[in-house]
């Protein structure tokens, strides 16, 4: 039975199925991320507008490759991570220069026929972007790149990163993939189309946690709130790489201003400790390291 064709008795019946299956023990069930009903916020508490965005592109490099599906979902949200509301989204399909590889039709769906002729006008991105305070993205180390180099207004507004800015694992997950966290939280998604992740991430957020009880956006947002320090290990010898890479480092190769070199991004107080394992496992002595402050935004930037 089709989600479109159900009555509210039929939605009613199939609902006291899955309670009884579930009480059972012997079953899990898996709802559909339907949309979600507004909540009016309590008189006198301030509310912020954001966006979750998700981006589909012919390939993993901004300097190459081009966004050929591109979405985003505007939300109302207070300062303690509540989310009151969520807006209509924008959807576009862009026809790029190329024909999409094969592997990201298989990933994503998209075909050459369904982007044919398609254009993304920036004027309009822009417009639809520029009240928000806060853009989220699930990997916005890849989404930010790509989304500024489209348009310049992502380059101004504070950015989260809802894949690596929430601990998941410390709240009981095993992983932080946006599929394996809606199906631990008794949610299924149609996945890899750019408007069912931005629903899909934002439903996830809006859920408590197992461990701490809070909605996961208040833990994101707390986590955004803070600055970050990116420490480069310049210099590490290349025996040590495979025990950097162990502990979390990432190695930038590329030509964008940065040092060529392992780094990871720190807490205020882990910089020390990490100074003093570099010193003992790494150089043999205390190193002088470049060292760079993030804040929201800057981080996952090219800039960052």
């Amino acid at each position: 039975m089709q989600p479109e064709t159900l009555t509210r008795d039929d939605a009613a019946r199939l609902e006291a199925m899955a309670e009884q299956l579930t009480a059972s023990g012997e079953y899990r069930v898996l709802r559909r991320i339907a949309p979600r009903a507004p909540i009016i916020p309590p008189e006198g508490v301030p509310v912020r507008q954001g966006i979750v965005l998700d981006l589909e592109t012919t390939g993993l490099d901004p300097t190459q490759d081009e966004i050929i599906e591109f979405a985003m979902l505007p939300f109302t949200y207070g300062l303690d991570g509540t989310l009151y509301a969520v807006g209509e989204p924008f959807n576009r399909l862009r026809q790029p220069s190329k024909p999409i590889p094969p592997a990201i039709t298989k990933l994503t769906g998209l075909t050459d026929e369904m982007v044919a002729g398609q254009v993304l006008d920036p004027a309009e991105v822009r417009r639809f972007a520029e009240p928000a305070a806060l853009v989220i993205a699930h990997n916005a180390g890849f989404d930010r790149r790509f989304a500024e180099k489209f348009s310049d207004i992502f380059a101004i507004k504070p950015w989260a990163c809802s894949l690596t800015q929430v601990d998941w694992k410390a709240e009981g997950f095993e992983g932080s993939k946006l599929g394996y966290l809606a199906m631990k939280l008794g949610l299924f998604f149609d996945g890899h189309r750019a408007h069912h992740d931005c629903q899909a991430t934002l439903e996830i957020l809006a859920r408590p946690l197992p461990e701490s009880g809070l909605p996961a956006l208040a833990r994101l947002l707390e986590t955004a709130r803070r600055p970050s320090f990116r420490l480069w290990a310049e210099g590490a010898p290349f025996e040590v790489k495979d025990r950097l890479k162990a502990r979390g480092y990432r190695w930038n190769g590329d030509n964008n201003g940065q040092p060529r070199a392992w780094w990871i991004d720190l807490d205020e107080a882990a910089l020390e400790a990490e100074r003093e394992f570099l010193a003992a496992e790494v150089y043999g002595q205390m190193p002088r390291l470049p060292v760079k402050r993030l804040t929201a935004l800057d981080r996952f930037s090219e800039r960052g």
